[in-house]
């Protein structure tokens, strides 16, 4: 299963639990840590619990292992590391607190929310 395929099931699945702001950075070349980062928020704690949950399921169900996921039980930044991809859940304040587009800023953006409209 390629990259495309992943970050596509990785963002429906934010999406369906009415994710906002999905935005994929490709981080190859640019971080060690993974080859591309996904980044969502979510307007509550539940919410972001939510998106953290259907987010992880989706991946269990590609048969992609969970490193780890931090961050739950505060849900003010769930991370999700996926190996190769590393899912980023915020609380809206801590997102734009952090504001890792920002920060990533050289990290090219990989339009999937085109993809979701379909």
């Amino acid at each position: 299963m390629g990259q495309p395929e992943i970050l596509q099931r990785v963002a429906a699945a934010a999406d369906d639990k009415r994710a906002e702001n999905i935005v994929v950075l490709n981080m190859q070349g640019i971080s060690l840590i993974a080859d591309y980062f996904m980044i969502c928020h979510g307007n509550s704690d539940k919410q972001v619990q939510a998106i953290a949950r259907e987010v992880k399921g989706q991946a269990e169900e590609l048969g992609l292992e969970v490193k780890r996921m931090e961050g739950f039980d505060e849900a003010r930044w769930v991370l999700i590391d996926l190996g190769d991809v590393v899912v980023h859940v915020f609380h809206r304040e801590e997102r734009l607190y952090y504001n890792l587009e920002r920060l990533w800023g050289d990290a090219p953006e990989i339009d999937v929310q085109s993809e979701l409209l379909l």
